[in-house]
């Protein structure tokens, strides 16, 4: 991957280019036709059947907030080449979404959960869900997603996906970032709002590996552990006028993180979740 700097840019084009990674770009679209094993944000989750849908501690009941199927996915290596990932989160506690900063990494207010030879049968899936509250409704800013103009649609409406295979290099606001690429690079980067802007481009957006974005502080940066946190999903705030709105309290951003060694083990029991906004 070649990039196109800006002049200013230019010095630190060898630098930049060596940190380039690949990722999984996702890209989103309401419908009402996924699957219960499809890849998808918010609706209906693949669940076998006997399989006990997942609550936080007190017994309430989590919300579906990703579904990775990764037979649709391209091989991003390192990722899983089949299986199903999901990503639930708490809607109990108005505005923090199941998350808790001191504790990133307890799977109390949130669960990841990883199927790793799903079946695309109906008849073997829990198909009835009339147990769960609207996954949509987010009047009281308890879920990061709805659907306008209506709050509370039909519970088969989801965000689809697709991806593509991509690469970028490391973010501005990575914790590593000042270490690789050295203080004159942020330090310019601050100092001109064009250049902050061009460079914000490689890191938004919802994604599968790679560099993540913050809208506040990488906070891997306090983690001090001997084997580093890796992105495995980024959701960030998306609104598009079919009526997905994403929206991670003031225009933020959703990051789940996991140890390399356990993603290669398809160990999901070690998450740091994480989000941010302005």
């Amino acid at each position: 991957m070649t990039l196109e700097l800006p002049l200013k840019l230019e010095p630190f084009r060898t630098k930049i280019e060596a940190t380039i990674e690949p990722y999984v770009e996702i890209q989103t679209h309401l419908t009402t036709e996924a699957t219960l094993w499809q890849s998808k944000f918010a609706g209906l989750p693949y669940l076998p059947k006997g399989f006990d849908y997942p609550k936080t501690p007190e017994g309430d009941y989590l919300y579906l907030l990703a579904q990775i199927n990764f037979v649709e996915v391209p091989h991003l290596e390192g990722f899983p080449q089949k299986g199903i990932l999901q990503f639930y989160i708490s809607a109990a506690d108005d505005f923090l979404y199941g998350a808790d900063f001191g504790a990133p990494t307890e799977q109390k207010g949130f669960r990841v959960l990883f199927f790793p030879d799903p079946v695309n049968e109906t008849d073997d899936l829990i198909t009835d869900f009339d147990f769960l509250p609207s996954s949509w409704n987010r009047e009281s800013g308890s879920v990061p997603f709805c659907i306008f103009p209506d709050h509370s649609p039909q519970s088969s409406k989801c965000v689809a996906l697709k991806f593509e295979l991509k690469s970028a290099p490391i973010s501005r606001n990575d914790y590593e970032c000042e270490v690789i690429l050295g203080e004159d690079f942020t330090s310019l980067l601050y100092e001109d709002d064009s250049l902050w802007e061009y460079y914000q481009q490689f890191a938004c957006g919802h994604k599968l590996g790679g560099y993540p974005y913050f809208t506040q502080e990488d906070p891997r940066f306090y983690q001090n552990e001997e084997e580093a946190w890796v992105l495995l999903l980024q959701i960030d705030s998306d609104y598009k006028e079919e009526g997905i709105d994403i929206m991670w309290g003031d225009v933020g951003v959703g990051n789940f993180f996991i140890k390399a060694s356990a993603l290669q083990k398809l160990d999901f029991s070690n998450i740091l979740y994480n989000w941010d906004c302005s």
